[in-house]
């Protein structure tokens, strides 16, 4: 099957072009448009999951050989979660070629997180099975270049380490309250807020409550650490 021009576009994107070209097209076919005669990416994002933490604990293995698992467990965590690999796929714009149903189109999912987050894994079990692990390696370490080396020691999402935070000085966990709401029904805006009970608030918003209570979590911190 040939690939149309957008799909190519793509391959520019990602540094790779497909041998097999129907990997690509099962890697960017979302569960609402799957038939019985066309795969979606569900099989995919299972096996590229596997192999982008296999490359991720291999890449930070060897960016700081004397690290311990604490270190590293938390640096691992931040670079293959999905909001992490939701980034990279709007950094490719992977959601511009991403197959979709009509329901799933109307809901805003070329911008829901986790769709994007599957997708961009799907794409690295397609380059995988099409030209084998360093292929994929190779790629992956393109598109999470910047982020390995930028990866904090201390990388627990932000949300525990807020609530690690609290603890450690006797405060009950934050809470996270949603102060506005905006946008269609399709693709809503959340603002949220992260409280602690001293009253130290910060707020963030974005196109999920995930998304923006992460946000105001880590936008919290910032703030205290700035007091200390």
């Amino acid at each position: 099957m040939k690939l149309g021009a957008d799909l190519r576009a793509f391959e520019g994107r990602i540094g790779h072009s497909f041998a097999a070209p129907d990997l690509l097209i099962e890697a960017v076919t979302h569960a609402s448009m799957s038939s019985p005669t066309r795969s979606d990416n569900q099989r995919l994002e299972f096996l590229g999951d596997r192999v982008l933490g296999l490359v991720m604990a291999q890449a930070l293995i060897e960016a700081d050989p004397d690290a311990s698992e604490g270190t590293l467990a938390p640096r691992f965590n931040a670079l293959v979660r999905k909001e992490t690999c939701a980034d990279v796929a709007r950094e490719i714009d992977l959601g511009a070629v991403v197959r979709l149903g009509r329901s799933e189109m109307v809901s805003g999912g070329r911008r829901k997180l986790a769709l994007l987050g599957d997708a961009v894994e799907a794409v690295i079990a397609a380059v995988y099975l099409d030209a084998g692990f360093d292929a994929a390696r190779d790629m992956i370490l393109r598109l999470w270049a910047d982020r390995i080396t930028t990866v904090e020691a201390d990388a627990r999402d932000a949300k525990t380490a807020l609530q690690e935070w609290a603890q450690a000085r006797g405060l009950t966990p934050p809470e996270y309250v949603e102060m506005d709401r905006t946008g269609p029904d399709h693709a809503p805006v959340f603002t949220i807020s992260a409280q602690l009970s001293t009253g130290a608030e910060a707020r963030a918003t974005a196109g999920s409550k995930r998304e923006a209570q992460q946000a105001a979590a880590k936008s919290l911190l910032a703030k205290l650490e700035q007091e200390i």
